[in-house]
């Protein structure tokens, strides 16, 4: 067999395997969602000699929605496929997070590069020859793809892939074929760290946009702030926190938002979305002679249908790859550097006060005397009841848009999918998440708690992804779940349909449902409410309350049918409205 000179040259061969997952290891993935597959066997061997743990899920796409709540908790993750069945079941949970800005490392096991090569008519794929079309459809839905082919590119590739998937908050795609997994690469470039910085700004421009910021902040009478998404998932909550701390200006969310901010805050003031604002929130954002608007994403569900009316000769936007001044656009200037200097160099400011909500139940819940949970009740009565840090997961649809009337404590991660909003994802990724937030407490030492991981989801939803509560049993997690038993697909019956099969599921015995995935009597706890009563008693258990509570907690929790958030009520006619546009 000929010496390949290049190889011989090494200075500290590994190999490829090896040197991807180290490099996972190194930018702080400690788990591997995905499935075996015979194109990936080899590699995940890999896996745990680099010190990472295998997942192993139900299904690809319930991987890919895992991988997305892992990442939104842990900061990046990795989903592991086979070749076209298995990465095909994934693009819809890597489109989500593509949509949502979420940073997921899909590597795909491939065919050798000889078979590619040959256009051998393999399993798995459309028999025509053809080993890029799966490739190709990737590439819409990811910042960066990665084909593997040739060994000596191999460490470039992977190095290059990981860093765009950090910094531009989005999936990147890698393939492995089965005859490069053990080809050897350059293993002395592991002792230099991936740079994750980014790239700073061009100071002198940067120090303009600053000026222009700060002249219209400091002639402002009475500004508010507005974040969003893109402020969590480019990493500028740090910047964002002293801007708000600091300035004390009445600080609002977007729906997408929630959890971006400390809710504690006394300038913290609520959810801005149009007009399913919270209570007063409108009035006043709308009413600001400036808005800083941080990360914004003015989708219809995050807008409730559009409704936002805030002038753009009253904004400043700040992203992550430009700033806006009213009508004049400042490209490559990230918002983090901005944000930093303002906050520095702002002074004294002329505030003037936001509403202040709370978790309060409205009086009229109050006053009734029927006994069932009503939506109005349940998510303020939430809001008394959770802890901080908890994190909250929230399905499309009732519950999502329940938990704008929710004010969260401190440090509360908040993950829901508004955007791209897939069904069944929620239960998918509170896996995920859960499994985060054990690695991070395992990272953090070994009496650190894990933080409550604490999942609302419908129970049409549920029925989609229901498998990833067998997994969260395989791999000793202990979420909190919520199934909202309310007789099917709620926000789409106020779509359209109201009485239409289709809207209609199956009625489950879903407390029986982790019991039958296997979960052990020691493993779980399960509960059924049906009053506020029960849900009082709920609230008050210490068993199910208690953060180091080692048992998977499953409630079914019934609400009516025809019961709903009044905003989704309202963003639902919006929607209807939008479809039913004929031009």
């Amino acid at each position: 067999m000929a010496t390949d000179l290049r190889t011989s040259e090494l200075k500290e061969p590994v190999d490829v395997a090896e040197y991807l997952f180290r490099r996972l290891r190194e930018v702080g993935v400690r788990s591997i969602h995905g499935l075996p597959g015979d194109y990936n066997l080899v590699a995940l061997d890999y896996i745990s000699k680099n010190g990472l743990k295998w997942v192993g899920n139900a299904n690809e796409l319930n991987a890919g929605y895992a991988a997305d709540g892992y990442a939104r908790v842990k900061g990046i993750s990795a989903l592991v496929t086979t070749f076209g069945v298995g990465e095909l079941s994934a693009v819809n949970a890597i489109a989500g997070a593509y949509s949502e800005y979420v940073p997921v490392v899909h590597i795909v096991g491939y065919p050798s590069t000889i078979s590619q090569r040959n256009g051998m008519l393999l399993h798995h794929t459309l028999g025509n020859g053809d080993f890029r079309v799966f490739s190709n459809i990737s590439r819409e839905i990811s910042c960066a793809v990665a084909m593997l082919n040739d060994a000596h590119e191999a460490a470039t590739l992977i190095d290059d892939a990981i860093r765009k998937c950090y910094l531009l908050s989005r999936p990147v795609y890698i393939s492995l074929p089965t005859d490069i997994v053990q080809k050897k690469v350059e293993g002395e470039r592991l002792k230099t760290p991936i740079d994750l910085n980014f790239p700073p700004n061009d100071a002198e421009k940067e120090d303009y946009v600053v000026s222009v910021v700060l002249k219209y902040l400091q002639s402002a009478k009475n500004p508010v702030i507005l974040v969003d998404a893109c402020a969590i998932r480019h990493r500028a909550l740090n910047e964002v926190h002293k801007l708000v701390e600091k300035s004390g200006i009445p600080t609002f969310v977007a729906p997408m938002g929630k959890g971006a901010i400390n809710e504690t805050l006394p300038n913290y003031g609520g959810v801005y979305a149009g007009d399913g604002s919270n209570t007063g929130v409108r009035e006043r954002v709308e009413s600001a002679d400036l808005v800083l608007s941080i990360g914004a994403i003015k989708s219809d569900f995050n807008t409730a249908g559009f409704t936002y009316q805030v002038s753009q000769l009253n904004t400043i936007d700040f992203h992550s790859s430009y700033v806006r001044v009213k009508y004049s656009e400042y490209p490559g200037v990230r918002m983090n550097g901005v944000l930093r200097k303002v906050t520095a160099q702002m002074g004294q400011l002329s505030i003037q006060a936001g509403p202040t909500p709370n978790n309060e139940i409205p009086q009229e819940e109050l006053l009734s005397p029927e006994p069932t949970i009503t939506q109005a009740w349940f998510w303020p009565r939430l809001g008394q009841w959770l802890q901080p840090e908890d994190i909250v997961i929230t399905e499309t649809g009732t519950a999502n848009f329940g938990s704008w009337e929710t004010r969260f404590p401190r440090d509360v991660t908040a993950i829901s999918q508004v955007l791209w909003g897939s069904i069944g994802y929620a239960t998918g990724s509170c896996q995920g998440a859960a499994l985060a937030a054990k690695d991070l407490a395992a990272e953090a030492g070994a009496d650190q708690v894990p933080r409550r991981t604490i999942l609302f989801t419908g129970d049409g939803s549920f029925q989609l992804t229901a498998q990833e509560v067998g997994t969260m049993l395989r791999n000793g997690l202990n979420p909190i779940i919520f199934v909202i038993c309310n007789e099917g697909y709620t926000i789409e019956r106020y779509i359209h349909g109201w009485d239409a099969d289709y809207n209609d599921v199956q009625p489950w015995d879903y407390k029986a449902v982790p019991a039958a995935l296997g979960g052990r009597p020691d493993q779980l706890a399960t509960y059924v409410v049906k009053s506020r009563q029960q849900t009082e008693e709920l609230f008050m258990d210490r068993e199910f309350v208690d953060p180091k509570c080692k048992k998977l907690r499953f409630v079914e929790i019934y609400m009516d049918r025809d019961d709903a958030p009044k905003v989704l009520k309202m963003t639902a006619e919006a929607a209807a409205r939008t479809n039913a546009k004929l031009e």
